[in-house]
């Protein structure tokens, strides 16, 4: 829906080895943390390994899998959360490209007998990183 504002710009972070970018929502209605079935993060055509990514969402980090079942916890559209993944980024004041794919169910649309509506989006933005 809102692809080219999933990256918030200027908040690439990283520790040398691991980095991380704040993300919004590409949605105009909050979602509950098990909606977000995945995610994806490439910086500087280097993807981060799927089982290194990390979601923070309410000062609380956790894998995918740890929120398949949370209905207790919602990202607002106004409210950023933290995507971070194994990935090298030095913090040389260099612009790096930043790419996050995100996977979302949508649990009031529903599209057939057992299955609701997901979106798949995509968003790039070019940034420097800060050192984390």
């Amino acid at each position: 829906m809102i692809p080219d504002r999933i990256i918030e710009p200027g908040t690439l972070t990283t520790d040398g080895a691991r980095a991380a970018v704040e993300v919004r929502i590409p949605w105009y209605r909050a979602l509950p943390a098990s909606c977000i079935a995945g995610a994806s993060l490439t910086v500087d055509g280097v993807e981060a390994p799927a089982d290194s990514l990390r979601w923070t969402l309410n000062g609380e980090e956790r894998t995918f899998a740890e929120m398949v079942d949370d209905t207790d916890s919602w990202w607002f559209p106004l409210d950023s959360a933290v995507l971070s993944g194994d990935v090298a980024v030095p913090a040389d004041g260099a612009d790096h490209t930043v790419e996050v794919g995100l996977t979302l169910y949508i649990p009031y649309i529903i599209i057939g007998d057992d299955e609701t509506l997901h979106i798949e989006e995509r968003d790039a933005k070019t940034m420097k990183a800060a050192a984390a």
